[in-house]
């Protein structure tokens, strides 16, 4: 049931902490029902508590492992099935530390399951739904590493980078179903995902370093701005509209039946 004025339900994965937990804070305040999702009941609950006296919404709490097969499926059938769903925040991530040579195989599989793997899952099946209700948002996190890959280890980066990709394709899918999309490509973002992976962050410089709060703010303020694309610490938008122009100046170029003369 829905709280009287609800915006519908947003679903939050990797809710417990974070990034994940300031967007449930941000949209409970908008008069969003919440549906968060993580690994920690505790932690979930706690904040699931604090929400509702302070907000008087909805909350549901949903422990879930989005690494696991099974809890995918049931999360996904949920998506699929709960016409109240009407906002999806795909945040659940990880990161690791090192170089691809001496990585462990099996950590490796794990994130590409998680940033990967279960995103594009609930991506489509959130696509699917709202695209039959003619309404719905589709918040998918990626990272500013998708742009400059050589500034942080492979695996992490490609996987946001997939995340960009995915999102913009997606955006095009959509185009005229009523389904909004945004790829939200933060910096450093002062989190625990840092210490889980092992990465010491204590070097890194404080001015290139945000406050979560700060972030999400931004990025919903892009998300009521229209954009496709936000980057958070990027002063001149003019520069994301650059980098955009440069790959459709070389689109015509892409694809021919032979090769470029420099190969001949």
């Amino acid at each position: 049931m829905s709280s009287p004025k609800s915006q519908g339900t947003a679903l939050v994965t990797g809710a417990s902490s974070g990034i994940g937990a300031v967007y449930a804070e941000r949209l409970a305040a908008r008069g969003f029902d919440l549906l968060l999702v993580a690994r920690d009941q505790e932690r979930l609950e706690s904040a699931a508590s604090k929400l509702r006296d302070k907000h008087g919404v909805q909350i549901e709490v949903l422990k879930a492992d989005l690494t696991q097969r099974e809890d995918v499926l049931k999360l996904e059938q949920r998506l699929r099935n709960d016409s109240g769903i009407s906002l999806l925040v795909n945040n659940a991530g990880v990161a690791v530390n090192g170089l691809l040579a001496n990585a462990d195989p099996d950590q490796l599989e794990n994130l590409i399951q998680l940033n990967v793997t279960t995103l594009t899952r609930l991506a489509s099946a959130a696509a699917a739904a709202f695209t039959k209700a003619g309404r719905g948002t589709i918040i998918n996190i990626a990272s500013v590493v998708a742009l400059f890959p050589e500034r942080f280890n492979a695996t992490y980066s490609a996987s946001k980078a997939y995340v960009l990709s995915l999102t913009q394709s997606l955006n095009t899918e959509l185009e005229g179903t009523g389904v909004k999309v945004q790829a939200v490509l933060p910096g450093v973002t002062r989190t625990e995902i840092w210490a889980r992976s092992g990465f010491d962050a204590s070097g890194i410089p404080a001015e290139m370093v945000m406050e979560a709060g700060e972030m999400v703010d931004a990025a919903l303020s892009g998300l009521d701005q229209g954009e496709l694309v936000t980057i958070p610490s990027l002063p001149d938008a003019g520069e994301w509209q650059a980098f955009v122009a440069a790959r459709h100046v070389m689109a015509p170029n892409l694809s021919h039946s032979s090769a470029a003369s420099r190969y001949k």
